[in-house]
């Protein structure tokens, strides 16, 4: 199997933890319920900093004048997603994560070559990861009420 259909199912197979989440959280109470609410604020700050150390990585092997932005684009993603984790409130963590997406997306359509077919996969795992937030501070909000 080449690289690029390795990318392809290891991203769309990386949402099922979310949708678990989710799932987890309206199907539970008490424990498990909250085990599923830091479950998938843990594995979106874990994927958003994957993402980072791939801002990272492309810096190394970028050209000696794009070093500096990205590895600052690196860092300043992964310390924006621990600080959306610090606020230490659900809803304000799982909006301030959907941003992160969207400003690492938007960074990544700007300066980062990629192959078409990745391209499209980028835009549609992130649309979709920022609803799934979008819908899990809905039902927290939901939940608190």
């Amino acid at each position: 199997m080449r690289s690029t259909k390795v990318s392809l199912w290891l991203g769309y197979l990386g949402l099922i933890p979310f949708v678990a989440a989710i799932v987890g959280f309206i199907l539970t109470r008490d424990y498990p319920q909250s085990l599923s609410q830091h479950g998938f604020l843990i594995y979106s700050l874990a994927i958003l900093c994957f993402l980072a150390g791939s801002a990272w990585g492309e810096a190394l092997t970028g050209e000696e004048a794009d070093l500096t932005p990205r590895l600052l684009v690196s860092n300043g993603v992964v310390l924006f997603a621990v600080t959306a984790m610090l606020t230490a409130n659900p809803f304000w963590a799982l909006i301030l994560l959907a941003f992160g997406y969207f400003a690492y997306w938007g960074y990544e359509r700007r300066v980062v070559e990629m192959a078409h077919a990745y391209r499209v996969m980028r835009a549609r795992l992130t649309s979709i990861v920022i609803a799934l937030h979008l819908c899990f501070a809905t039902l927290v909000v939901m939940q608190s009420s």
